[in-house]
């Protein structure tokens, strides 16, 4: 189900099965060879998904006891993904800025860049202030509250 969703948001099919299976297993990380074992896929697979998804921001890499390279995701890619969807979407708006000064004011088409920079503006920082507003659930286990009582 996690693939399908992660699919339908635009990301490829193999990629959305190893983010799937990082997701769904209960240390929150995994190696290539776990990750190939376990979805049945080559390591070139794994690997060319796993650059994908840290070049996104969606994982993290690290290092374990035994010097192995090891995929993660857990509550704070979480937060830095939303952080970067936020910069990404600001960018935009800069860009629409930037055309509104090259076609020059007061044209229909800065009229619409100017108004496509504003709203993603607004979102941006929406999308900013609701990830740090929300970013204590992710460190809080359920059936508990945000002050961790139950």
């Amino acid at each position: 189900m996690f693939t399908t969703v992660f699919m339908q948001s635009g990301l490829p099919r193999m990629t959305a099965r190893v983010l799937a299976g990082l997701y769904t297993t209960d240390a929150g990380s995994l190696t290539a060879s776990e990750l190939a074992e376990g979805l049945g896929i080559s390591p070139a697979s794994v690997s060319k998904a796993v650059a994908f998804l840290e070049g996104q921001g969606l994982i993290r890499r690290e290092r374990d006891e035994r010097r192995r390279e090891r995929y993660v995701v857990d509550d704070d890619v979480m937060y830095q993904s939303m952080m970067a969807s936020a910069r990404a979407t600001a960018h935009l708006g800069e860009v629409a800025r930037q055309g509104v000064g090259i076609l020059g004011p007061g044209t229909p088409a800065a009229a619409r860049l100017e108004n496509i920079a504003r709203f993603v503006d607004f979102v941006s920082e929406s999308i900013a202030r609701a990830a740090d507003q929300a970013r204590e659930i992710l460190h809080t286990h359920p059936g508990t509250t945000s002050d961790g009582s139950a």
